[in-house]
């Protein structure tokens, strides 16, 4: 199959301004910005992501940065560019139960194949919950296609 017979997907900015992006359906995150190589997820945290002991489940706090970071990673591509991320690193620094939490991802390097983007995750107080960091790599011809 050529690259001009896969069906185009709506643009992922045009999903995410729907709030069209299966994820987060699944989890309950809301995009609030995504422009220019950097985005924005906020996500009202509460018994539905706890873990066992009680607290926010630690990979929610993955899918809300690895979201932030790579809707503002694929700010930066071409049209006929995709990207995969090759390498995710997180650190929890404050325990949430409850509460709104905003993820605010920024690419830091943006090179021809490799990108480096950095997210911020807070709560209603400003304060740090978590760090993220993500390593992307940019797809072209027919490894982007599909995606």
């Amino acid at each position: 199959m050529s690259t001009k017979e896969i069906p185009l997907r709506p643009d992922f900015r045009e999903r995410a301004k729907a709030n069209d992006v299966a994820v987060a359906r699944l989890i309950g995150f809301d995009v609030i910005d995504v422009a220019d190589g950097r985005a924005a997820v906020i996500l009202s945290a509460g018994p539905q992501h706890a873990n066992p002991m009680g607290t926010l489940h630690g990979g929610i706090l993955c899918d809300i940065a690895d979201a932030a970071m790579g809707m503002a990673f694929a700010s930066t591509l071409a049209p006929e560019e995709s990207f995969t991320t090759v390498e995710l690193k997180i650190n929890f620094v404050r325990p949430v139960w409850q509460g709104r939490l905003t993820a605010e991802g920024t690419v830091m390097q943006r090179g021809r194949t490799i990108g480096y983007v950095e997210c911020t995750i807070t709560d209603e107080q400003n304060r740090l919950v978590g760090k993220a960091a993500s390593t992307c790599m940019v797809l072209r011809g027919q490894k982007s296609a599909g995606r």
